[in-house]
């Protein structure tokens, strides 16, 4: 609830005081081209290399923690936070830091997200669907995997063209895109509930159940 509320304040805050847009009349900075150590990445192609290589390197720090004493206390805590407290894992403290982490990624890909992608800074482009959005990702995808986060991302990502391209086939000019983001809403409301019901460990586990089976078929098959 409070995240929900900082989400209204920040929002609220960045629409009511005209500071944090440089007294634009309009609310929205111009992102800076994006310079790093002298190389400037004008071109889209080289934004998204340049993206890529922050991703890459953010899924690597993110693995790499898992193996470490403190991702233990993440898992710990994770799967059972009174066994997590009765062998001595400061609970508290993981939590903290479990958050401080989760906010600094978080942090980096909204960077990313508007000096890249968007090449704006506005409050509409964080907006509470935008919260939402990252929320469908980690449930979809699979709570507690790092391979959950991209599957996730590249469903909510990848189905809105499905959805465009099969409608446009079956309907023709009859579906157009009121249409199409009323019946995105619907059916990824569909996928949440069926997920949470029947899988609550999203694409993810269903990954590696299909890999686990995939495998002894091909080890007969050799």
């Amino acid at each position: 609830m409070s995240t929900l509320a900082a989400q209204f304040f920040v929002q609220w805050a960045l629409t009511k005081f005209s500071w944090f847009s440089n007294d634009n009349a309009s609310g929205v900075i111009d992102a800076p081209p994006l310079a790093v150590a002298g190389f400037v990445f004008e071109t889209p192609v080289a934004r998204y290399l340049f993206a890529l290589g922050i991703v890459t390197v953010l899924t690597a720090l993110a693995w790499r923690l898992v193996l470490t004493q403190t991702g233990r206390n993440f898992i710990a805590v994770r799967d059972n936070e009174l066994a997590a407290r009765v062998i001595g894992v400061p609970v508290l403290r993981t939590k903290l830091l479990a958050f401080a982490v989760s906010s600094f990624i978080v942090g980096v890909a909204g960077v990313l997200w508007g000096f890249v992608y968007l090449r704006t800074v506005e409050p509409t482009g964080f907006n509470l669907d935008r919260s939402f959005q990252i929320l469908f990702i980690i449930i979809i995808g699979g709570l507690g995997t790092i391979r959950g986060a991209f599957l996730g991302a590249a469903l909510i990502v990848v189905f809105p063209l499905l959805l465009s391209r099969l409608g446009s086939f079956l309907l023709g000019g009859w579906f157009d895109s009121g249409v199409l983001d009323m019946s995105q809403r619907i059916v990824l409301g569909a996928l949440i509930l069926f997920f949470l019901i029947a899988e609550p460990q999203g694409l993810a586990a269903l990954w590696a159940r299909l890999v686990s089976r995939l495998g002894p078929r091909q080890a007969r098959a050799a």
